[in-house]
Parts: structure tokens; sequence; C-alpha cells
């Protein structure tokens, strides 16, 4: 595809994209056989909390006894099989997920739950697949620069919802919308047809206190929703949330004391914010602490507009900003970490004390270095991400929490007087 990009004119290429798209979709599904005819499957859609969504539905389908399938940024999932998912890619293209669906139902999964991205969606990648219960965590800004305004880009998610209705019929499997209702755009969503239109807050989540955050309760209470349409005894879905204990790389502690260590995916201003409000949250009882902020943001021509807005998100909240590398791709790093900190002059008075170092894994193994007892050090912009990206498609295998703990481990213990 990128070939063709560059051998053919911008408004050609344009013009014929869908066609593409849409060809190898068909191509896909009718070599493939149309597996999803015959499973239950869960569309997860949104922003932010897509991946923590569809970990946790299959959390609860597994304590059901259900034997499911799933599809996130994180891994490849069919029963107790697991394959960590290496593609740098949330949603996999069509032939990918026709292929996956076939071998899951071919294993005698029954469920299937699939991250549905906006990108995906442009690239008819959701096409040819008979979803059944489409879920909605939420929608901020995000990708601008691909579609042309936020409200493009909720219009492809919208186009997953708006289909719902005229995917196959399965037995007994009603079609179903279910929405965050405290959500702006809820209604955006609410609108299409379905047989069951349901909405859930964080309130609908059970009581759980190993997740941290908010958010983390919305995506609860969406599992929790998908659950209840499924027909899953009540007793089951407690059991199960109960159990639920996160998501890797998702405000994913590496240590708790004698200072914190989290790291997080966080990469918009929204869920960066919300993680920080989290951790403000979390440390409220603490008589004083100090917040060291490891952040970065996506290179590559993406969502430009968002640097300034974290950095102004960042000094809000932090008392030490160290500005690093995340995925630079073909940008200039330093350019990029200038964008990040124009932000900064928004804050009137900003408490924060600012580093910048390129260098990702020094700027990791430098704040941990210097953590003092009480402090905690949040990492955020890649969560478990197998990948760091840079030039000319380099991909550099890459692990923020292997590198805190490696940094932890070379610590040298405070002295005592």
């Amino acid at each position: 595809m990128k070939f063709f990009k560059k051998i053919i004119p911008a408004p050609i290429f344009n013009f014929l994209q869908p066609f593409y798209h849409r060809l190898f979709s068909a191509l896909a599904v009718i070599f493939y056989g149309r597996p999803s005819r015959k499973m239950v499957v869960i569309g997860v859609t949104g922003t932010n909390g897509k991946t923590s969504a569809v970990e946790f539905i299959f959390q609860i389908l597994r304590e059901a006894d259900i034997k499911a399938a799933s599809v996130s940024s994180l891994y490849f999932r069919i029963g107790d099989e697991m394959e960590k998912n290496m593609l740098k890619m949330t949603m996999p293209g069509k032939f990918f997920l026709q292929k996956f669906l076939r071998r899951a139902l071919n294993s005698a999964a029954t469920h299937a739950v699939l991250e549905i991205t906006s990108e995906g969606v442009k690239q008819f990648r959701h096409k040819n697949i008979d979803w059944d219960i489409l879920v909605l965590t939420n929608i901020t800004p995000e990708h601008i620069e691909s579609h042309g305004s936020f409200e493009k880009y909720r219009a492809a998610k919208e186009k997953v919802f708006a289909g719902l209705s005229k995917t196959f019929r399965k037995p007994d499997t009603p079609k179903t919308i279910i929405v965050n209702i405290d959500d702006p755009s809820a209604e955006h969503f609410l609108k299409y047809d379905a047989d069951k239109k349901i909405t859930y807050s964080k309130n609908d989540a059970p009581k759980n206190e190993k997740l941290l955050g908010e958010f983390n309760l919305y995506n609860l209470a969406a599992a929790v929703k998908t659950a209840e349409v499924l027909g899953i005894p009540a007793e089951v879905i407690k059991r199960a949330a109960e159990k639920i204990e996160g998501v890797p790389g998702r405000m994913e502690f590496i240590q708790h004391e004698p200072f914190a260590v989290i790291v997080d995916y966080a990469h918009t201003p929204d869920a960066l914010r919300k993680v920080y409000e989290a951790v403000k949250n979390y440390k409220l009882q603490a008589t004083s602490y100090k917040l060291i902020c490891v952040l970065g943001s996506a290179g590559g021509g993406r969502d430009k507009w968002k640097r300034p807005e974290m950095g102004k998100i960042a000094a809000e909240f932090c008392d030490e900003i160290i500005l690093t590398n995340e995925d630079p791709y073909d940008e200039n790093p330093a350019a990029i970490l200038e964008e990040i900190a124009a932000g900064f002059s928004q804050i009137r008075n900003p408490k924060s004390e600012i580093r910048k170092i390129l260098d990702r894994r020094e700027a990791i193994e430098r704040v941990i270095s210097d953590a003092k007892e009480g402090n905690v050090v949040i990492i955020t912009g890649k969560g478990a991400e197998p990948w760091m990206m840079g030039p000319n498609g380099q991909k550099i295998p890459w692990d923020d929490r292997e590198i805190a703990r490696e940094a932890l481990r070379l610590k040298k213990p405070e002295p005592h007087f």
C-alpha cells in the first residue's frame, strides 16, 4: 500500500483507496468462510479504555467457563492460548482478523471480543465481521490529522454502530449497543438501530480495590454490562470482577514502596489528565509527596495538536517533568519535546521542574536513580508496548516496565543515619 501511495498522485490514490480496502475485506471473508457468523462477536471502541474493557470482558467470560477469543493492543487470545501483540497495531488487518476468527472457531471458541479503532474502520477492517454487541468506552479528540476533525473521527467510530442492525442475525443473540452515558457523545451512538440499547456509568462497576482510577471503574462497568447482556449469572460476574487486577501497562505498579513507580499507556490529553488525577487521589492521605512525570509524544506527524496540551496538563499536576522520546518515527525528537514544552507557558505559575532527556532509557534510569522515599514516579505514553519506533520504520525492542525494573535493581539504597 505504501508503494502505491508513493507512485500514484494523491487525488487518484484517495479516490481509489476505499475500493482497495473494500475489495480486500471481501476477499478475506470469502477465503476464511465467514467465521463470525458462527460466533457471538463483541466489538469495543472508543478513544481510551478499549484494551482494558476487552481484557475485563475476556476475564469474565473465562470465569463463566465460556471459551472466548480476543484481539487487543496487548494480546491475541484463544481460550488459554495467549500471544503478545507484536504488530504495533491495535486492530490488525482484514486477512489477519478473519484468519484469527477462523482459528478461534476451529478451536471451539463461541465468543470473540475485538478492539475496533477509527483507523481500522477507515480501512474497512470492521467490514464483513458480523457484530452482535458494540461497546463504547468514551470519545475524546484523537487522530485529528488523519480524519480531518474531531467530528469526522467520531463519525468513523459511528459507522460500526450504524451498520450493526444490518449484520447477520444469530439465534437468541440480540443486536446490542452498550454506551458510557457520562460521555458527551453518548447520544451520537445511541441513535442507531439495535434490539437493545444499554447505558452504564462508573456506579455500575462492582467494588474492586485492586483497580486504581475512576476510568477503570468505567472500563469494569462496560465489561459487567456486556456480561449481563450475555446472560452470565450475577454471582459469576461479581466473582470475576473481584478477581480482576488490571491490565499490563495500564496504571501498572512496578513498585509501591519506598517510592511508587507506575507505568501507563496514557497518550492522549484526556487519558493523561485522568491518570494524574488517579495518582493524586491515590496519594490523598499522604501529608506530602513529589510527583515525578516522564512523558513524550509520538512522532510521524501524528496528532501534533496534543503535544502542548499534554505539556500543559503535566505542568498542572507534576512537581518534576522529564520530557523524552516516545515513538519519534521520522520526526526530529528534540522538536517534539519543544512542542510539548510549549504547553508549560499556558500555566500561570507552573510548579514543575523541567528536564529534557532524549534517550528514554536514560530518562527512566535517571529518574528512578534520583527518586526518594515518598515520591511517585509515573512513566506514560507506551505502557506495555514492545517496540520503540524510529526513522525509516525502525523497530527497537522495548518495554518501559522492564527498563524500570532493571533501574530499580541497580538503584543504590539510601543511606540511613
